[in-house]
């Protein structure tokens, strides 16, 4: 292809990219998983504003408690699920490591341990649903036990995640300083 002043000049055919910049591998992965973050934290949200819903509608006595359960003990302290979630936006924009590292310690404090208790807290009663095919306790028509299960399930994999993808942004950010002070 021809230029207004002629023909185009040797070497910008584009054959040219072998020696050109290319962003540092550490620099793509950060930015990828800042976007995996997101949308852990996003359906973490999701999923923490279906408890605190539940719980501010039983108890405010917002509708009869046939309709909506009474919460389960787990689900007081895993509404504290929400600070890790906001140390977590708060640390992507500048990449603030010490952020990071308290959303992932608050995140096995407030996320994973009230999982874990509620997976117990909810285990006889599970199992008398699975034996006897009895439930005593419904949201909106359906057992409350198998919601919550379903519930822990997916908080448990969103958590889960969200942890390994912290400590993997992490290493990206600590290879990135570690080059810095190698300079």
């Amino acid at each position: 292809m021809a230029s207004r002043s002629g023909p185009r000049a040797t070497g910008t055919d584009g054959s040219d990219f072998q020696h050109r910049e290319r962003v540092a591998s550490h620099y793509q992965m950060s930015v990828a998983l800042k976007s995996e973050i997101k949308k852990l934290n996003i359906a973490h949200a999701v999923v923490w504003l279906l408890v605190a819903a539940q719980v501010v509608v039983s108890q405010l006595n917002l509708v009869s408690h046939k309709v909506v359960a009474s919460p389960y003990q787990w689900e007081y302290p895993y509404l504290l699920s929400i600070i890790p979630t906001f140390f977590s936006f708060m640390a992507l924009p500048k990449n603030n490591i010490s952020y990071l590292v308290i959303s992932m310690i608050s995140a096995g404090l407030f996320c994973v341990g009230p999982i874990l208790y509620g997976g117990m807290e909810m285990f006889p009663v599970a199992q008398q649903l699975y034996r006897h095919g009895k439930a005593y306790r419904f949201i909106f028509g359906f057992s409350a036990v198998s919601i919550m299960y379903l519930v822990l399930i997916i908080s448990l994999q969103v958590h889960g995640w969200q942890i390994y993808y912290c400590k993997k942004l992490l290493d990206a950010w600590f290879t990135n300083t570690q080059d810095k002070k190698k300079k």
